[in-house]
């Protein structure tokens, strides 16, 4: 097993191993004195891996409540959440209780503000079942919600109790999200770790599970460094956002649908340092490709930039954008929006 230790304001462990879903139990009981769980999960989740959970919980003597949604980033929404305070109320949940997300980023987000919000505050644990949430959304502590006005605007900072990560897990999952979280794990290759980044090109999508216990580690560790130095996200931890800018415009010029958050990272990563690292522009290219990941938009740049404009690392005029001039190495840039602009528009 590997384990990472998350030292902010709330410890917590991160534990990585193959087929840990059977054993879930035993370490969520580690994390809690009571034995009343809730569990918040999708319907897609629900049909592959409840059960699995709901044994291994029953076992240690939990009394479980399961609530289920359709899957999708629609569902991540004020509609959803109303329902998820009726079921916790119905389920008489306590403070001393605990909240389970057992899915992917959508499920992470959506029960981690669940569980910052209801009864001011209940521990929550990760049992994240995607890539990305694996290796991005379930760690750091940021929940969110959608809304009419934008993507993520509505959340907390609530670190988990407790995430468990099982590789098994990934091989339920289409090409297309195992692809959509090699956005994240490319992005943290770009950003941070050149060797992390080099694992990566010397593999592709049909030989993925050969390097993904290590690539998860890797990439979770990366995200523990960062988060540590900056909980709430006021200035290193902006250097996560590599590729987000423009990604999060693409999905929204897309309404949020036929679009996976992880392409639209990878076309916003290698359209960036298209305009402004073109040195690294084809072998970014070239392993975004290799994992079945866009390479750029065909969306004119004119319509992408009203989007970016109501990203939340603005600041009054000023924009905050990443570029990586090397790989290994991403860097904050704080300009103008009006110049930010024009550098993409160049």
């Amino acid at each position: 097993m590997k384990k990472i230790n998350v030292r902010t304001s709330h410890p917590y462990e991160v534990l990585i191993e193959r087929g840990i879903l059977a054993d879930c139990g035993k370490y969520i009981a580690n994390v809690t004195k009571s034995r009343k769980a809730a569990i918040i999960t999708d319907d897609i989740v629900e049909k592959l891996h409840l059960q699995t959970a709901l044994d291994s919980l029953k076992k240690e003597g939990f009394e479980c409540s399961v609530y289920s949604f359709p899957n999708g980033e629609e569902s991540k929404c004020l509609e959803t959440l109303g329902k998820i305070y009726d079921f916790l109320c119905e389920s008489k949940m306590t403070r001393s209780d605990i909240i389970i997300a057992l899915g992917g980023g959508v499920v992470g987000d959506i029960t981690g503000f669940a569980a910052a919000s209801y009864l001011r505050g209940v521990d929550f644990v990760q049992i994240p079942t995607t890539l990305l949430a694996q290796v991005d959304s379930s760690v750091g502590g940021k929940t969110a919600i959608d809304i009419a006005g934008g993507k993520n605007l509505v959340g907390a900072f609530k670190q988990p109790a407790l995430v468990l990560c099982d590789s098994n897990i990934l091989k339920t999952l289409s090409q297309e999200i195992l692809a959509e979280g090699m956005g994240e794990c490319i992005k943290y290759g770009m950003i941070r770790d050149e060797k992390l980044f080099e694992l990566m090109e010397s593999h592709d999508l049909a030989s993925l599970d050969e390097i993904i216990d290590e690539m998860v580690y890797k990439c979770v560790d990366i995200k523990r460094v960062i988060v540590e130095h900056d909980e709430c996200d006021k200035g290193e931890r902006m250097v996560l956002n590599f590729g987000h800018t423009l990604g999060h415009a693409i999905e929204a010029w897309h309404n949020y649908k036929n679009i996976f958050h992880g392409e639209g990272v990878a076309a916003g990563m290698c359209m960036i340092t298209d305009r402004l690292a073109p040195q690294l522009s084809e072998r970014l290219k070239k392993v975004c490709a290799a994992y079945k990941l866009p390479t750029g938009s065909d969306i004119p740049m004119k319509e992408l930039l009203p989007f970016c404009s109501q990203d939340k690392k603005n600041e009054a005029k000023d924009i905050n954008y990443i570029i990586c001039n090397e790989i290994g190495k991403g860097e904050i840039v704080k300009v103008p929006f009006t110049e930010f602009c024009r550098l993409m528009e160049g």
